[in-house]
């Protein structure tokens, strides 16, 4: 039998991940990229700028993203006083209850998969999860 490789089995566990998110997101008309969006601005606004990274989004498809939510009426868009230049992205009161059905998945998901494992299989998935990210960084073949 053929090994698997960390890569293989991290992007079919993701991918997974991500399907089931989609399946529960279309339950309340919405996308995982929506919940996800929704999870990751903060009260007091975030910079479109900042948005990006946090979600791992290209600025095209971040540019949709946004564009959609704020179709949807989840998000409004207001200008940062302390710097013009820059835009703040502000949950809408639609878009706070959208956040809070994003994070009840979320937390639901995370409980079912801390019912299936032990504390310490818990910590030695983060810290080979730790380990992962931070080697793809450093990572140069060449």
């Amino acid at each position: 039998m053929r090994k698997k490789t960390i890569d293989a089995v991290l992007r079919s566990s993701w991918n997974a991940v991500s399907k089931m998110y989609n399946r529960e997101a279309s339950k309340f008309d919405s996308t995982m990229a929506t919940g996800f969006a929704l999870l990751n601005i903060e009260a007091e606004g975030t910079p479109s700028s900042s948005l990006g990274p946090k979600l791992g989004m290209e600025p095209t498809s971040l540019s949709r993203l946004l564009k959609s939510m704020e179709n949807k009426k989840l998000i409004k868009r207001i200008q940062n006083p302390s710097d013009g230049r820059s835009i703040l992205i502000f949950l809408t009161p639609f878009g706070k209850e959208k956040r809070d059905d994003s994070r009840s998945v979320v937390l639901n998901f995370n409980k079912v998969i801390e019912n299936e494992l032990s504390e310490i299989q818990i910590k030695h998935f983060l810290e080979v999860t730790e380990c992962i990210m931070k080697k793809s960084k450093e990572f140069k073949q060449y």
